[in-house]
Parts: C-alpha cells; sequence; structure tokens
C-alpha cells in the first residue's frame, strides 16, 4: 500500500487512436469517481501540450449517457499528439501541475507514450512533488513490452481480416495481383491478422510479408508468379515495416519524415505499394496488379471493434486509476494471457522504465519457415483477441454438362 494523496487528476491521449481508446478513458473516470482521493477530474486536449498550453477541460462535468457514447466511439475523444517534452518543456507542465492541484496523471499510448509518462514521472522525483503517474496501454500494431496483447490492436486486426477478405474475395472475382499494405513498424502483428481472412484453401491473403524477417524481392517476385501459376491469381499483404537484410525499412527511401521520438512516418504515401506492384508488372508478365495501402483507415474504424478489445481497453484505465490510489506511485497496466486453451487474461502493474520507447517483435513460431506467411500458432493466439468475422460462402459450382 501507499500513502493516502488527496489532489486533482488530469489525463490524456496520445500516438495514434485506436477504436477504443476512449473505452481506457472513460474507464479511468469512472473510477476515479470512486475514490475520494481523487477529487477533479481533468482532460487536457492533444496530450502534454495541451497541458503546457493548458487547453484543459473538466471531465466531471460529463454526464454519464454521454461518457458511455464517447466510450463507444472509436478516435481519441481528448485529441491526441506525438510530442516528446524537453526538460525545459517538463519543468513548465510541473507548473500547470501545481497551478490546477493535480498529483494524478494518467497518459494512454504506446511505446512512446510510456517513455513520456516515465520522464514525467522521473521529474516529480527530482522535484520531490507527490504525484501519481500512470500509462495506460494502447497500440494497434500490439508491440508493447511485457503485454500478451495491447488495447487497440484487436479492433484494428479484426479490420484488416474483414478488409482482406473483401480484397481476396475481389480478387476471386476479376483474377490478378493484389498487395494490400499494412500499419506495422516494427512488428507484424497487424499485418499477420490478415490471415484470419481465411475461409478456403484457395483464398488470400496467399503470402505475408513481416517486419521480423528481412525482405527480399527477388524471393517476393518468385513466391508471386508461384502462386500466381496455381491460382490464376495472388493476393499478397505486406506490413508497412517491411526492411532488407541490412534492417533498413523499405519504404524509408521514399521518406525522410519524423516524429519528435525520431520515428520515420512510413504511413500517408503509398510508394511502397506502388513499387511492388511495378515489381510484379515490369518483371512477372502479370498486367492486372493493384496494391492499396489501408493507412489510417485501420485505426479508428467504426461497426468492426472487437468485443474482447472493448472491454479489456475499458479494465485497463480502470486500473490505472484504482492502483494509483491504492498500489502504486507510478506504473503500466500489462495485460497477461492465462495458461491454457480457454482464452482468459489478468492483468499486472509493471515498471514504466519496461514498456519505454523499445517494442516487442512477433514470436519466431508465429512465422512460417519461408519467412512469407503465419504459422497455426498466430491463428490460435489471434482470434479470440479479434472475434468472429462476417461469414461468407460460395457456390458449389456444380457445372451444367454441355448440350448438343
Amino acid at each position: 500500500m501507499i500513502p493516502t494523496l488527496k489532489g486533482n487528476m488530469l489525463i490524456a491521449q496520445s500516438g495514434g487512436p485506436t477504436a477504443v481508446i476512449n473505452r481506457s478513458l472513460v474507464g479511468a473516470i469512472q473510477e476515479a469517481k470512486r475514490h475520494k482521493e481523487i477529487q477533479g477530474i481533468y482532460g487536457a486536449r492533444h496530450g502534454i501540450k495541451g497541458l503546457l498550453d493548458e487547453n484543459i477541460i473538466d471531465l466531471r462535468r460529463e454526464s454519464a449517457a454521454n461518457l458511455a457514447a464517447v466510450a463507444a466511439t472509436p478516435s481519441a475523444a481528448l485529441g491526441s499528439v506525438r510530442k516528446k517534452p524537453t526538460q525545459e518543456e517538463c519543468r513548465r507542465i510541473f507548473d500547470v501541475l501545481r497551478k490546477y492541484n493535480v498529483h494524478y496523471l494518467f497518459y494512454i499510448g504506446g511505446n512512446d507514450s510510456a517513455e513520456t509518462t516515465q520522464i514525467i514521472a522521473d521529474e516529480a522525483i527530482k522535484l520531490n512533488y507527490e504525484f501519481r503517474c500512470f500509462h495506460i496501454p494502447k497500440t494497434i500494431d500490439n508491440d508493447l513490452l511485457e503485454n500478451d496483447h495491447t488495447p487497440g490492436f484487436g479492433s484494428a486486426a479484426k479490420f484488416v481480416a474483414c478488409a482482406v477478405l473483401g480484397s481476396s474475395l475481389d480478387n476471386s472475382a476479376l483474377p490478378g495481383v493484389t498487395i494490400d499494405v499494412i500499419m506495422g513498424r516494427h512488428a507484424g502483428f497487424l499485418a499477420a491478422s490478415a490471415a484470419l481472412a481465411r475461409v478456403c484453401p484457395d483464398d488470400g491473403p496467399h503470402l505475408i510479408y513481416l517486419p521480423e524477417r528481412p525482405f527480399d524481392l527477388a524471393q517476393y517476385l518468385n513466391d508471386v508468379k508461384r502462386v500466381y501459376d496455381r491460382l490464376g491469381r495472388c493476393v499478397v499483404v505486406v506490413s508497412e515495416g517491411i526492411s532488407d537484410a541490412a534492417g533498413t525499412a523499405i519504404a524509408t527511401k521514399f521518406s525522410s519524415e519524423k516524429d519528435s521520438h525520431g520515428n520515420i512516418q512510413l504511413s500517408g504515401t503509398g510508394a511502397l505499394g506502388d513499387l511492388l506492384a511495378n515489381e510484379i508488372r515490369s518483371k512477372a508478365g502479370i498486367t492486372r496488379v493493384r496494391a492499396d495501402t489501408f493507412g489510417y483507415l485501420q485505426r479508428s474504424f467504426p461497426g468492426l471493434v472487437s468485443e474482447t478489445d472493448a472491454r479489456e481497453a475499458q479494465t485497463v484505465g480502470k486500473l490505472a486509476a484504482r492502483w494509483s490510489v491504492g498500489k502504486a506511485p507510478s506504473g503500466s497496466v500489462a495485460i497477461r494471457r492465462s495458461p491454457g486453451k480457454k482464452y482468459a487474461v489478468f492483468f499486472e502493474c509493471v515498471p514504466l522504465a519496461a514498456v519505454a520507447k523499445a517494442t516487442r517483435h512477433m514470436p519466431e513460431e508465429f512465422i512460417n519457415k519461408e519467412g512469407n506467411d503465419v504459422t497455426q500458432a498466430f491463428l490460435d493466439y489471434a482470434r479470440p483477441i479479434v472475434g468472429p468475422l462476417p461469414k461468407v460462402a460460395r457456390l458449389r459450382g456444380v457445372r451444367v454438362p454441355r448440350l448438343g
């Protein structure tokens, strides 16, 4: 147990929005209202930028009905940001926190957001400022350390699986080569989820390429030709972060833009898809080749929210608020999977340093030997997180005998 601390709370959102990030926001607000130690409940618009600018709203004034509606709404209700505070900005942050009597801070985001939370928590110790500082996990890339999976991934993966299911159906009607580029800088979990779209043995995606394995254009070309020769069509899924043997992301050849955490911008361009499509056109002699870059569509798509994802997102928000009052002065909420065949999870409080900045990758057992598909182990891992997909069917295809 930690000593009682009374004061106001401030919560903010950071990084890429997701379909369930507002579940975590509302979960934390609802839980905070149950604890007398937490008095005022404030929200900063656009993360720490809003905190620095004192762009703050009173979340206690929000009705229960509106909070419930916001929880079910994709994207970041408070607005988001990609910003790493400087030393000078850290000092200004605490000037604002003192001004508003804030002693509880919750930051919802991924590994870069966890790093920001840790920077602020460390500054509080230096300043001898009584403080509770919690990171609430979120990322569609599913690449947070210490976590079996993260809120946001399940719903984004459901979108990807549904979109690729549609892409494969389209490709079967008008055969050719279809290339779908999926988000995933260092981890291929999201692109791998496209494999859930397969219903019949010849369904796409037929090839999946992930950042965890070196991407070779010659192998890619041979793989596509092999599938096309066998089926007369091919659906390819690639992570935006696929890299060459030296570890350089292919997409960085087309972009030099970086955010404040040093990440090169990979999304927002169709250049990678165009490169892969042109390779097929020019060297395989296949004329019908199309590439789609899903981009930001994956993050906040309404109507395809995973029930598991929504439930767990709300839970991590609640636990962060609960633990800040009685369990630890700082930390991050981690989702662990319970052993056994039946899907179940439990939650642990882990140090901020354990999840800050670094990323995890797809385990080796999730990727096939050739590096162009996933294994059954991945499908077993992902299915309960993503949930059921729309049912599709085919005509039986019994051919009528020729007449005459």
